[in-house]
């Protein structure tokens, strides 16, 4: 459905930058001033200005559409609030708060206690 989508949206756009370029310049800031067309001056103008207000609100829904889409199964996240069984560790026990030195005695100590459970399986030695 979204590639569909952005296919679309695609052409919408490719077809839009063309018509635009199409238009006659009535500013003058480039110095052109627009040259012969294949139609009336009068008859170009409404054509594409039609055409590129339709490419305009088309471009507009599937940009709507695809940020709308791209959002739908999101769901909202919060560090603050998890539960209890989110936020302790893969080992089971939970790790108690430093109450003297810093953060890598802390995970010293959670490494002991995971090393001094009994294995599932045979284990690679480990170098000391």
């Amino acid at each position: 459905m979204q590639t569909v989508v952005i296919v679309i949206h695609l052409m919408i756009v490719a077809v839009m930058i063309g018509a635009v370029l199409l238009q006659k310049s009535e500013g003058g800031g480039l110095g052109m001033g627009g040259g012969a067309g294949f139609m009336s001056s009068r008859g170009t103008a409404n054509l594409l200005t039609r055409t590129t207000a339709i490419l305009a609100v088309g471009f507009f829904l599937t940009s709507l559409f695809l940020s709308w889409y791209a959002g739908y199964d999101r769901k909202p996240s919060s560090i603050i609030g998890q539960p209890a069984s989110q936020t302790q560790p893969a080992g089971g026990a939970p790790i108690a708060p430093p109450t003297s030195g810093g953060i890598l005695d802390t995970l010293k100590k959670a490494d002991e206690q995971q090393q001094n459970q009994a294995p599932a399986g045979p284990q690679v030695p480990r170098s000391q």
